[in-house]
């Protein structure tokens, strides 16, 4: 026990002792990382959405195929009602496809911040319009061996909810562990945990992601990745209205 505990203290005065700055390409080059954590040049994956509140709870089973920041395809698998609900991005516009209806809505960008499909997730979160290395100025909080934490404040021209985001990145393997949004006034609105880290290649992947918003009591909004490929081949007509259309 007294081993232990002393080897415990090592660690902590180790890693706080080689706690070093970034410069700012250092910081730019970890928030590339994060940012494409789940995209790659392309990437295909299969996900279940778990949606919590004090009122319901709800269960989407989807299909996602990426190219880059700039294009997102998804589609709902289940359940059956909202079966075939798609959802497009091509670079800074977003399209939604209701099939019962038979009609496609175009996402202004004043909608980008509004919940995606009654979740606590947002349709800019689903797509990624925006990019924490080129739409957030970066200031680092706290290096160490274990874990980079870095305070993101949105440039004048980025549309964003938040007033600053403190991001957790694992030091050594570059997947995000934790995100802490804060409104303008600095109030904690929502948190966004990852976890189930899966080795996928050369990089390391949360297969799981908790979103908590703090100001409705019992409500989250889970992700679990149950498969994720990348570098696929994908055609450009993944990317299309046509496809967005189409009757599956």
């Amino acid at each position: 026990m007294k081993f232990l505990i002393f080897s415990t203290l090592l660690f902590y005065s180790f890693t706080q002792a080689t706690a070093q700055p970034m410069t700012d390409a250092e910081l730019k080059a970890l928030l590339k990382k994060v940012d494409r954590i789940y995209r790659s040049d392309t990437s295909h994956s299969t996900m279940t959405m778990k949606i919590k509140t004090p009122q319901f709870e709800r269960s989407l089973t989807m299909e996602s195929w990426t190219r880059g920041l700039d294009y997102t395809f998804m589609t709902i698998l289940a359940p059956v009602k909202d079966k075939g609900i798609s959802t497009l991005k091509r670079k800074s516009k977003m399209w939604n496809y209701f099939p019962k209806i038979n009609k496609v809505i175009k996402i202004p960008p004043s909608m980008m911040l509004s919940s995606w499909m009654g979740s606590d997730f947002t349709n800019d979160d689903f797509v990624k319009e925006s990019s924490y290395q080129d739409d957030y100025f970066a200031k680092l909080l706290k290096r160490t061996k274990v874990m980079v934490s870095i305070e993101l404040t949105p440039k004048s021209d980025t549309s964003s909810l938040w007033g600053k985001v403190i991001i957790d990145i694992h030091a050594a393997k570059y997947y995000p562990i934790k995100q802490v949004f804060y409104d303008e006034s600095g109030e904690k609105i929502r948190t966004l945990e990852f976890s189930h880290v899966k080795a996928l290649g050369a990089r390391m992947v949360p297969m799981k992601m908790t979103l908590t918003p703090h100001h409705k009591k019992d409500q989250y909004t889970e992700i679990l990745y149950n498969k994720i490929d990348f570098d696929v081949p994908l055609k450009a007509s993944v990317f299309t209205r046509r496809n967005l259309q189409k009757r599956r």
